[in-house]
């Protein structure tokens, strides 16, 4: 559970975040996901039998939150590490190394991480976790890094039980 000096921090840089007239964050439950998310923009949601992509654009970027079933549980944690390795190889870079992740409602895993690429084109911010067997990626892209609104998507995710 995080501490209350955590969640002020967070719910701090959720408010800086908001303050940004570009962005217009609201709490979405994509159809289908079992996650929670805080988006800057209104997702479209695309859905499948045993995947899904809700994603929008704001400020000058690209905020998405994707999730799939793995056929198997042991496929979770070789899923969590290849989806952010896919990632950084479209975009041409070396994988950084990773730093754990939380996120409420997670299934406790080595492999759940965030991750930040800096490229020509912008900053990609990553991050990867799962609940059972279903694994969940949520992508910040925009031209240049902005902590405060990564925090703020970052910090928005759940499982939809543990909110």
């Amino acid at each position: 559970m995080p501490s209350r000096t955590t969640a002020g921090f967070a719910l701090m840089l959720m408010l800086l975040a908001a303050c940004q007239p570009a962005l217009n964050w609201r709490e979405v439950r994509p159809p289908g996901s079992g996650a929670v998310a805080l988006f800057p923009c209104k997702p479209e949601v695309d859905q499948r039998q045993d995947k899904g992509l809700a994603q929008c654009e704001a400020g000058g970027g690209r905020f998405a939150l994707s999730w799939a079933d793995t056929p198997e549980p042991t496929q979770v944690g070789p899923a969590l590490k290849a989806m952010p390795q896919a990632l950084a190889g479209k975009l041409g870079q070396a994988l950084p190394p990773g730093q754990a992740l939380q996120v409420a409602g997670m299934t406790p895993m080595p492999e759940a991480a965030e991750y930040r690429l800096a490229g020509t084109g912008g900053v990609t911010r990553v991050a990867v976790f799962a609940h059972g067997g279903r694994v969940y990626q949520a992508l910040m892209t925009l031209p240049q890094d902005d902590v405060a609104v990564w925090e703020s998507f970052r910090a928005g995710l759940a499982i939809e039980a543990a909110r």
